[in-house]
């Protein structure tokens, strides 16, 4: 896991960059939609930004609890923090959608006309490049983590980049007369904000009430066929697993000779242990037991 560790170290350091970023883009162009520009667009993506860095806080705390070691209360630590992160991350993000949708709802109805749009187009153009930017560049640092929540943080930095430009294709159309662009681009922003948020309550509820998913599923038939390859073990059925965080932990039982030796059963366990290592290295912790060939597997 050191090599897991490093990276958490790095996700821990661009979680605060991405915090202090979106947080500052949102409120200068909250400031400049509210007083100068008056554009819905601008200020719904200056809340989206601002809610986007407050995202990028849930998982930074997240991360910082993930590092701490088990001990005598967390027995398995605190690698499910981040799973809780990310959930309560994502109902931040579905409240934030809800205000945007009403803001958007009464410009759409009362369409008001924007002020300096190409002003609040450029501002809006360099928040979606230092959001996208920034997204990507975790997005490509996150592909082999399990870590549901870095990748919804890298997800939400760039979906922060295309709200970003779809605010500065709503100050042009404003700018050449299509004030009701300002009210639909608030919408979408909405709707973009609320599909991932809803993803991501998904995928972290899951986690959190330990069921096992696809992916899940199929590791456990390898896991089982693994098992019954190695000299010793006449076969192997009760294959439970649960995702904590980036880590699978889980109980194998075998079936093996009613007259094994204690230190030849120690000996089939380590292998079965390398053998699923090499295979799954997300596989942290597998507890094996064992059943002579006369009694039955449990159910």
């Amino acid at each position: 896991m050191v090599k897991g560790k490093k990276f958490v170290e790095k996700a821990d350091s661009l979680a605060g960059i991405t915090t202090i970023t979106l947080i500052l883009l949102g409120v200068i162009q909250i400031i400049l939609g509210e007083t100068i520009s008056k554009s819905v667009a601008l200020t719904a993506n200056g809340i989206d930004c601002i809610g986007d860095g407050f995202v990028s806080s849930v998982v930074w705390i997240g991360l910082l609890f993930y590092k701490k070691p088990a001990n005598t209360k967390f027995h398995y630590g605190y690698y499910k923090m981040e799973n809780l992160a990310s959930a309560v991350a994502a109902i931040v993000m579905i409240v934030l959608a809800g205000y945007i949708v009403f803001r958007s709802y009464n410009q759409f109805i009362n369409p008001q006309p924007v002020q300096l749009p190409i002003l609040g187009a450029i501002i809006a153009s360099i928040a979606a490049i230092v959001a996208v930017g920034l997204g990507l560049f975790k997005f490509l640092k996150s592909r082999n983590s399990k870590m549901s929540s870095v990748k919804l943080e890298a997800f939400n930095t760039i979906k922060d980049g295309t709200a970003s430009g779809l605010t500065v294709v709503a100050l042009v159309l404003s700018y050449i007369g299509f004030e009701v662009a300002d009210a639909i681009v608030g919408f979408i922003i909405a709707g973009i904000i609320v599909g991932i948020g809803f993803a991501a309550i998904k995928e972290s509820g899951y986690m959190l009430v330990d069921a096992c998913d696809g992916e899940c599923v199929m590791k456990s038939g390898s896991i089982k066929k693994l098992a019954e390859e190695v000299e010793g073990v006449e076969a192997a059925n009760i294959v439970r697993l649960r995702r904590s965080g980036p880590v699978l932990l889980g109980e194998l039982e075998i079936k093996v000779s009613d007259d094994i030796k204690v230190k030849e059963l120690h000996k089939i366990k380590l292998k079965i242990s390398k053998k699923i290592k090499e295979n799954f290295s997300d596989v942290e912790r597998l507890t094996i037991t064992a059943v002579s060939d006369e009694e039955d597997f449990s159910e």
